[in-house]
């Protein structure tokens, strides 16, 4: 018995994506539960996995746009011993015919016949310097920059000369890079990142105000415990739960920027949902730590540790992007010195976390070196004034240059 493999309902608000890649060939055996395909929408990638044991048999294409619902494959079921087959060799697309001369190929190579569509040469025109005269990929090219030269080509009805691209009168000014680009569609995912970018830009007064940070206490605090944390807590103490601790005391001593903008309402959030910047190979994604005020470090710390796994092996689920009142990016640990991050549309405000370099900075009147980041607020002109910004932002430098006082939340 056959039984269908359908793209699974991914939300309510999701209609369809991208099968982006099959993780099984065409005639596989595959078990129960086992991930066969891996599925893009504008809001998160995921993957369909087998319902019985069986042998699959692929209908749909990888890269095909699909809705849910849609069957993309079955699977014979109780056929799961049989050795896995190969995938089905492509149909080849039909030949065109060269002009036979003296043992010219009778048929054309895809990159010819390419090249041919895109440029309007006849490769029957050439002379052919591939074997038993077949017209390769690189005579075309030659032919198209003028290197050679095109012969005539002579037909029942009279004789044509075909006009070499070395003789026209006004050469394009810009040389043709015919085979050196590619072109691919945006994944779901990624048109949804660009509709949110544009959005946040044209729909919000959005200023970036910035302030810099001595980072020396808290390095010397993870030298200090690190170890100890790790052998209790099992992960690393990272830089990320001091900063998020610090966004939530700063958020409660200036409520404003807990806000965001509901057309002529302000809506003022008492909860402490952060969202945390994780960069994937499909696009920037931001998974939500939950009421970041009532976890510890450790807490924070695992949190962001499962949310940046799950995002990159393509496993987050659309819940964990959703409902955040903060976003916090860390463009430092791909050695970004200074940015202006985006909104988080429609979250009022986001800080933007830098790379750590040794400055030079003044205190008590000497010149000293201290590892300094520069820090970065973007937010919403509309509703957050300039005197709350940087005060949030101060609030963030004070905590972190003294992180004790995060204890205390003074």
């Amino acid at each position: 018995m056959a039984v269908d493999v359908k793209i699974p309902p991914m939300g309510e608000s999701i209609t369809g994506g991208l099968l982006a890649a099959w993780l099984v060939k065409n005639g596989d055996a595959v078990r129960k539960g086992q991930p066969l395909f891996s599925y893009e929408t504008d809001k998160v990638t995921s993957e369909g996995t087998a319902e019985v044991d069986g042998r699959i048999t692929i209908s749909v294409e990888a890269g095909t746009e699909v809705l849910v619902g849609q069957v993309v494959a079955s699977i014979e079921a109780g056929a799961a011993g049989n050795a896995p087959s190969a995938a089905p060799a492509p149909v080849a697309a039909p030949a065109t015919p060269v002009a036979a001369k003296s043992g010219a190929a009778a048929e054309i190579s895809p990159a010819v016949r390419r090249l041919s569509a895109e440029t309007g040469l006849d490769p029957a025109a050439l002379e052919g310097s591939g074997k038993a005269g077949r017209v390769t990929k690189g005579d075309m090219l030659a032919a198209i920059a003028g290197q050679v030269r095109i012969k005539a080509v002579t037909t029942a009805s009279s004789p044509t000369t075909v006009a070499t691209p070395a003789a026209r009168s006004a050469p394009a000014e810009v040389p043709a890079r015919v085979g050196q680009t590619t072109r691919k569609r945006m994944s779901p995912l990624r048109r949804k990142i660009a509709e949110r970018l544009v959005q946040a830009k044209s729909e919000t007064a959005m200023l970036t105000t910035f302030n810099e940070v001595n980072m020396a206490p808290v390095m010397e605090l993870r030298k200090r415990h690190g170890e100890e944390f790790l052998k209790k807590y099992g992960i690393k103490l990272g830089f990320m739960s001091f900063f998020v601790k610090a966004v939530v005391h700063a958020l409660k001593e200036v409520p404003t920027v807990n806000a965001q903008l509901d057309g002529e309402d302000i809506i003022e959030n008492h909860f402490f949902d952060i969202g945390v910047a994780v960069g994937t190979d499909k696009g920037l994604m931001v998974p939500v730590v939950r009421d970041c005020d009532q976890l510890n470090f450790a807490g924070i710390e695992k949190a962001i540790g499962d949310y940046g796994k799950r995002a990159r092996d393509g496993k987050i689920q659309l819940a964990d992007l959703q409902g955040g009142v903060f976003t916090i990016s860390n463009g430092g640990i791909y050695g970004s010195m200074l940015s202006t991050p985006i909104l988080n549309h429609p979250q009022a405000a986001i800080m933007g976390l830098h790379n750590i370099v040794e400055r030079p900075v003044v205190e008590n009147g000497q010149i000293v070196v201290r590892p300094i980041m520069y820090l970065a607020l973007s937010y919403d002109h509309r509703i957050i004034d300039g005197k709350e910004a940087v005060t949030f932002l101060v609030k963030v430098r004070q905590f972190i240059e003294d992180p004790q006082r995060l204890l205390f939340g003074v």
